[in-house]
């Protein structure tokens, strides 16, 4: 007895059914990027003048903190958090600045290879600590980022050094179109060469699985204690790509870590991933930073108190966890 075959309008039902699924999983980016667009009006609408130069330097700003977010989300959604991003970044920045100091422009694409290693051991030195010593992650971080904090003052005391040309014309400017900022592009192309491929692949399935339940993985027969060093190392890489591109954008080396890792966090949270791990992508921490971004440019067009920013992102960040709870109470009631 062979099965029915699908009707024609069964087929044509299903395209519309799969978007519909899409939609529904991705309701908090998709609303995410809707709120960026109405932001983006109100900016224009309280300053006509903003334009090409207006985004052209959100982009660059935004980049650092951008990758800064990424290697969280990452390590979040393993089931756990890095408290010495910014540290990490500090070090990978002062590190390219100083090698590329009066070098030859060729050589910087060695010292950028070499800091990306470096990224991924400083990541992997952290998951490793995390799974042989089984303390806390947010203690072992939170240690090391004194460490790579220390370290990143003993290779430059003060922000100095230099960056290859090529590096710095990289994200700098516009490309093709006046309206599309290198620094965009060279962002959501990291992310997909990187993130893309990992996604998909077994490592991929691992990270969300020991992030939703370390127990269940174990049982399906993931390593455990690799997949979380390998969550650690993906994270520490793309904090080497904030540090380049902190080195790009502003030429230098800067040895003490800025606000990222806490921006890092409230980007992660306000885009979506669940902190619990398990749950979550990529592009909703990337647009959370633009949106964050944004929203202390307006204040800063409105001449209000920039102080006001940090106060209105904690309230964010408040109004979204409560949001979240709420929900994944709703959704265990169901």
């Amino acid at each position: 007895m062979t099965a029915a075959s699908p009707t024609v309008d069964q087929v044509r039902a299903r395209p519309a059914e799969a978007i519909t699924d899409w939609a529904r999983r991705n309701a908090w980016t998709l609303g995410l990027i809707a709120f960026f667009f109405v932001l983006l009006a109100f900016t224009r609408a309280i300053q006509p003048t903003y334009g090409v130069t207006g985004v052209q330097g959100l982009a660059i700003s935004v980049l650092p903190l951008a990758l800064a977010a990424v290697a969280q989300a990452v390590i979040v959604i393993a089931g756990g958090i890095d408290l010495s991003i910014g540290a990490m970044m500090a070090l990978t920045s002062v590190v390219s600045a100083t090698l590329m100091m009066g070098r030859p422009e060729e050589f910087g694409f060695v010292v950028v290879v070499v800091v990306l290693l470096l990224g991924l051991l400083l990541g992997a030195v952290n998951g490793s600590l995390v799974v042989i010593t089984r303390v806390p992650d947010i203690i072992v971080t939170l240690a090391m980022s004194f460490v790579w904090a220390g370290s990143a003052l003993l290779v430059l005391r003060t922000p100095g050094g230099g960056s290859a040309k090529w590096l710095r014309e990289l994200v700098l400017g516009s490309f093709g179109n006046e309206w599309i900022p290198k620094a965009f592009v060279v962002l959501f192309v990291i992310v997909a060469v990187i993130w893309l491929p990992i996604r998909r692949s077994r490592l991929g399935l691992s990270l969300y699985a020991i992030g939703s339940h370390q127990l269940a993985a174990f049982r399906s027969g993931v390593s455990v204690g690799r997949t979380k060093i390998i969550a650690y190392a993906l994270g520490g890489l793309f904090a080497a790509l904030a540090g380049l591109s902190l080195t790009a954008s502003t030429g230098i080396g800067t040895p003490v870590p800025g606000p990222y890792t806490l921006l890092s966090v409230a980007a992660v949270v306000l885009g979506g991933v669940s902190l619990a791990g398990g749950r979550g992508g990529l592009v909703g921490p990337i647009v959370a930073v633009i949106v964050l971004s944004l929203i202390r440019t307006d204040m800063t067009f409105l001449r209000m108190n920039t102080n006001l920013a940090v106060v209105s992102q904690g309230v964010i960040l408040i109004g979204v966890v409560m949001i979240g709870s709420l929900l994944e109470l709703r959704r265990a009631r169901g």
